[in-house]
């Protein structure tokens, strides 16, 4: 069995011997298959040393996360897109738009999104999602840019159904994570009328912790959890969601 998680900060862990316990968690568990989501330049280093530690489990994104869209958010962008010629990445990400915590970037957030687009559309790469509280300003930005080349996963994906068709109208999956086996939090019920063609899955770690374990930090190891549930809502067999969704990332990213 081959789990993918399409969305994992697990190189946020800087103990060499806690990360080697992380990984081989997540072997034991199938999850052999970690796309890591950059958020900043900061990041950049991390991922290139998880990636070179690991290189046949860990595949590297790069983009600017909307939170870290600041006054200087260019310049993080030039630092970024320097990085794009020496690093092999397999999307853009995660870029998109978060309204949550602070409104006072809008128009740069937008403005960013729009320019990592076309950095994908340029290289041929899905992109990322992230958005919160701004479905909206996100879906209105992916129809104007809509084209051929425009692909990708919708990260962390908790909206409604009717939500979910336009995104995969797009040309999108949505990436299922924690959230789906939070018992109050709906998705369950949204996932539960998808076909599994549609879904990738993820964690998000160290995020979104599923249950049992919520209230912990997360760990790409626990992406089994968020497969079982998966399989419970579509009653079919953990081994057959592995194989639709792993299969699914690797129309994504490629590899």
């Amino acid at each position: 069995m081959v789990l993918t998680d399409t969305h994992t900060h697990q190189y946020y862990e800087s103990d060499p011997a806690k990360k080697a316990e992380l990984m081989q968690r997540c072997l034991d568990n199938g999850v052999s298959r970690l796309f890591l989501p950059n958020v900043d330049s900061g990041t950049i280093a991390l991922i290139e040393g998880m990636v070179n530690t690991y290189p046949q489990n860990c595949f590297a994104m790069l983009g600017l996360h909307p939170c870290d869209v600041k006054e200087s958010w260019q310049q993080e962008l030039d630092t970024i897109y320097a990085a794009l010629q020496r690093t092999k990445v397999y999307a853009i990400g995660e870029i998109g738009i978060d309204l949550y915590w602070d409104k006072t970037f809008i128009a740069e957030q937008q403005q960013a999104f729009r320019q990592q687009i076309a950095w994908a559309k340029a290289a041929d790469l899905p992109i990322v999602i992230h958005c919160r509280e701004a479905f909206t300003e996100v879906y209105e930005i992916l129809q104007q840019e809509q084209d051929e080349k425009l692909r990708g996963i919708f990260h962390c994906f908790s909206g409604t159904l009717e939500q979910a068709q336009q995104v995969i109208d797009l040309g999108f999956v949505l990436g299922i994570g924690g959230v789906v086996t939070y018992k109050n939090a709906g998705l369950d019920k949204v996932v539960q009328q998808i076909d599994l063609k549609h879904l990738v899955l993820e964690t998000d770690s160290p995020y979104l912790t599923p249950v049992p374990y919520r209230g912990k930090p997360n760990e790409s190891s626990y992406l089994v959890h968020i497969a079982q549930k998966v399989a419970d809502l579509h009653q079919t067999s953990l081994e057959e969601v592995a194989r639709i969704t792993t299969a699914n990332s690797k129309l994504v990213f490629g590899v």
